[in-house]
């Protein structure tokens, strides 16, 4: 009596049938994947871009400050800001330092809201709104939790008394700065936008360091929590397949 041996994978007659359902399924999963970047890759990038990245930096940042260690790169740019100082830089710093707060990005921050409302583009307004108060208002929490003390390695000349730790004025300059951009980016005006609020974001930034009365870790703190929290409630206001001037 003869047994057949056993006989493990396809028969061998059967193979080009295997491989060409193998193409055939990796030709399927990669026309579904590029469908699928093609309708959300913009969201993935603004998800991975706006949020995953400025969150990781500013636990990176938040950690050292919770555990009062030294940032090797504070002192020497704060070092540099001092040895550039003179008349001209004072007046210039000063004004980007004002606009960046009190007589720039505040009321502006109220306007935008108002004359959002005005055009019954609401759910805007609401975007809006919540990105700039509630940047707002965290900043002012997170400064109490911190606690951290302002530079003291000269006399400003606009001092500060309240804490350092991130910065108001460059959390508030950047919100406003993505609020903006996420409005305005299926617009005409998405490149103009971009380039003038990276310009204020940056001088308005600057200006708090060459003052003497925040670090540079503040200010990328700063930052980062702002495009976190912007990028957040943009996500919320516009879920699904909603966007900015969209019909309603």
């Amino acid at each position: 009596m003869t047994m057949s041996s056993g006989n493990s994978g396809p028969a061998p007659h059967r193979a080009p049938e295997v491989v060409a359902k193998t193409v055939s399924v990796a030709k399927a999963e990669t026309r579904a994947g590029e469908a699928f970047l093609q309708r959300h890759g913009g969201r993935l990038l603004l998800l991975f871009a706006g949020l995953l990245l400025p969150l990781w930096g500013f636990a990176e940042l938040a950690d050292e400050v919770r555990e009062a260690e030294a940032f090797p790169f504070d002192a020497p740019i704060l070092q540099l800001a001092r040895a550039m100082a003179r008349e001209g830089f004072d007046r210039w710093f000063l004004l980007f330092s004002a606009i960046g707060y009190q007589y720039g990005v505040v009321p502006f921050d109220v306007a935008l809201v108002a004359a959002l409302a005005w055009r019954r583009r609401f759910r805007e307004s609401i975007f809006a709104a919540a990105a700039l108060g509630g940047s707002a208002l965290l900043n002012l929490a997170t400064k109490q939790f911190f606690a951290r003390e302002r530079p003291s390695l000269w006399e400003s000349i606009s001092p500060e008394a309240s804490f350092s730790f991130p910065s108001g004025h460059a959390m508030g300059s950047m919100t406003l700065a993505a609020v903006l951009v996420l409005l305005a980016w299926h617009t005409r005006w998405r490149w103009p936008t971009l380039g003038a609020m990276a310009f204020l974001v940056a001088m308005v930034g600057l200006s708090r360091i060459y003052l003497g009365v925040h670090y540079p870790s503040d200010i990328l703190a700063g930052w980062t929590a702002a495009l976190v929290w912007a990028v957040g409630c943009y996500g919320l206001a516009f879920y699904g397949h909603l966007r900015p001037w969209g019909e309603r």
